[in-house]
């Protein structure tokens, strides 16, 4: 007489976990919006005075029902914001393309086909970080004057290109180095050239990583005072150099400037939104194995 077994077949692994475990409890969820929303306050607080009278920015204490006002938008296009506007815009694509330019060929010698003593090229290319940007107004000063490049968006751009290419280059190599390299053996094979395993084969596979590089460089640039307010000129200026406007020897225009502070993060805040699914994956790439 056949006996039968009523054991069921054993499953060796990670035990799944259940749904409740996966969803978390509801109590993390509130800290967390609490400590969202604790971090977002400012950002609300600066949106919300944008729409203030003078007056009423500066009441103690603030107040968050008011009567709302675009005076301060008005006066920021009144005094040509746009064109600030357009000098960032323009210095900060432009050298975000150089610098992916350049940061890609660069970071995929250093991570597929790495020379040697890669290591060394890799420690020069982010120790040009460390010094301060202080240290080095003086002679890009000169340069810039002996180029023609003083006063110009030309000059920012290249300024910006080679403040952001080291870290591009070390973004990138961190992506690359997840490529499976049986994927590139098998273009080869198949008879793919350099210039298509590139564009076809290895940049489809990081191009999470590429948007988050693109928009930290797009960032860093955007955001940069330092060397704009001392390279550029009147008609090269850019948008935090604008906001420099409300701050005078008179006082803080607390509701001017937080409107335009507003309409400065404005186009960053869009690009993330946008690029908000991509930006995580990005900067998730190499976190788990």
């Amino acid at each position: 007489m056949a006996i039968r077994s009523a054991a069921r077949p054993v499953r060796f692994g990670i035990p799944r976990r259940s749904r409740s475990q996966e969803r978390g409890s509801p109590l993390l969820a509130i800290v967390a919006w609490i400590v969202g929303l604790i971090v977002f306050f400012p950002v609300l607080y600066m949106i919300l005075t944008g729409f203030k009278s003078e007056p009423a920015a500066v009441d103690l204490p603030p107040k968050l029902i008011f009567t709302p006002t675009f005076e301060n938008y008005e006066a920021i296009f009144r005094i040509d914001f746009l064109p600030f506007f357009r000098n960032s815009a323009v210095a900060s694509l432009g050298s975000t393309a150089l610098v992916m330019l350049l940061a890609i060929p660069a970071a995929y010698a250093l991570a597929l086909r790495p020379p040697q003593k890669w290591r060394d090229i890799l420690f020069f290319f982010i120790s040009t970080k460390f010094l301060p940007p202080a240290g080095v107004i003086v002679p890009l000063y000169i340069i810039f004057r002996e180029a023609s490049l003083l006063g110009t968006v030309q000059g920012l751009i290249i300024l910006y290109t080679a403040m952001n290419l080291p870290i591009a280059i070390w973004m990138l190599r961190s992506f690359l180095e997840e490529v499976p390299r049986d994927v590139l053996d098998a273009a080869r094979v198949d008879g793919a050239g350099l210039f298509r395993e590139i564009t076809q084969i290895v940049l489809p596979m990081i191009f999470p990583g590429l948007v988050a590089t693109v928009f930290l460089a797009i960032i860093f640039a955007w955001n940069e005072f330092f060397f704009a307010v001392s390279l550029a000129a009147v008609g090269t200026a850019t948008v935090p150099i604008f906001m420099v406007k409300f701050v005078t020897s008179e006082g803080l225009f607390w509701a001017k400037l937080s409107a335009s502070s507003t309409m400065a993060v404005l186009p960053i805040v869009a690009l993330g939104w946008v690029a908000q699914r991509q930006l995580v994956r990005g900067l998730s790439m190499g976190a788990v194995k």
